[in-house]
């Protein structure tokens, strides 16, 4: 059977399912960014939405505006990021109330980067959240949110272990999280490596891979340098010679991307986060060859707005 029929005899089987991430905008133009990336995206009907939280909580009320105009202007659900820094309990919980007031029924609980940036050394807040693990259980003692927190394939930077980071995600399950996205990865047997030993733990809840489709190598490879995701020679082979040709470079990034998800989808992955860095083109392209179609062209979602 042809590799292609043998996919979509698989994707027929059960359904592709797919969620993006978006960051709060910080001027009129990203803005505009944003939203024409959501417009694009939206038909293709994902499970969810997130948008993410700055370091020390200094995009609180950018999210929570975003979210809060994904609620009323969109059919779809979003996720609001929330971490633990820089905040005290009370203060954390009643950004967990407020999202519940716009209708926000999905957080994704983090620990947060350092208030001075990732590499400088984390520090609990003294009447804050501990540990995400507090905090999804704060979260759930709140309200009935659906939880998602984070799951690093080749370990946190933090963490002494990768047996020692399985033990952190297992206390935020115990404490109620639903699902765990990963930090990005290019090598895909890392990630299923990563799922039989979260399995072996007894961990039973989603585990859906994080994928990054590399807009820009060297800030890709900057980005995972600081969060402890390794860079294959392959890959920066591919892009090499290439920092000056955008065109070419688009190209080799929908390639490498979609050798990917297609991979994982010949080993049975059928869930998918896309880290979309709020630009549409590249995910969208990579969406419609796992199979998933927008409900209506993209011009006539577009005239109809």
């Amino acid at each position: 059977m042809p590799a292609s029929t043998y996919r979509a005899s698989r994707e027929g089987c059960r359904p592709i399912r797919v969620s993006f991430e978006f960051f709060p905008p910080k001027t009129e133009e990203m803005e505009r960014t944003l939203w024409s990336s959501i417009e694009r995206l939206a038909p293709l009907h994902p499970s969810f939405v997130s948008v993410t939280y700055g370091a020390g909580g200094s995009t609180r009320e950018r999210t929570h505006n975003t979210v809060a105009r994904m609620v009323r202007e969109t059919s779809l659900k979003p996720a609001a990021h929330l971490t633990c820094v820089n905040a005290t309990r009370d203060e954390v919980d009643e950004v967990v109330r407020s999202y519940w007031d716009v209708g926000v029924r999905h957080i994704v609980a983090l620990r947060g980067d350092p208030a001075e940036g990732v590499g400088t050394a984390y520090a609990p807040h003294p009447g804050g959240y501990q540990h995400t693990c507090d905090l999804v259980a704060g979260i759930k003692r709140i309200g009935d949110f659906q939880v998602s927190v984070s799951g690093y394939p080749e370990k946190h930077p933090e963490a002494a272990s990768l047996d020692a980071d399985i033990d952190a995600l297992k206390a935020k399950v115990d404490a109620g999280a639903d699902r765990a996205i990963t930090q990005f990865f290019f090598e895909n047997d890392v990630y299923l490596r990563y799922v039989d030993r979260v399995r072996a733990r007894g961990i039973d809840i989603p585990i859906v891979p994080g994928i990054l489709p590399v807009q820009n190598f060297k800030q890709a490879a900057n980005f995972a340098r600081r969060t402890g995701a390794s860079v294959p020679e392959w890959l920066a082979h591919r892009f090499e010679g290439l920092d000056d040709d955008v065109d070419t470079r688009r190209l080799i990034a929908g390639a490498v991307a979609a050798e990917q998800v297609l991979d994982l989808v010949d080993r049975g992955i059928h869930d998918f986060h896309f880290y979309s860095m709020n630009r549409a083109d590249l995910v969208y392209a990579i969406c419609h060859l796992l199979g998933l179609r927008a409900e209506r062209p993209v011009a006539a979602e577009r005239a109809a707005a």
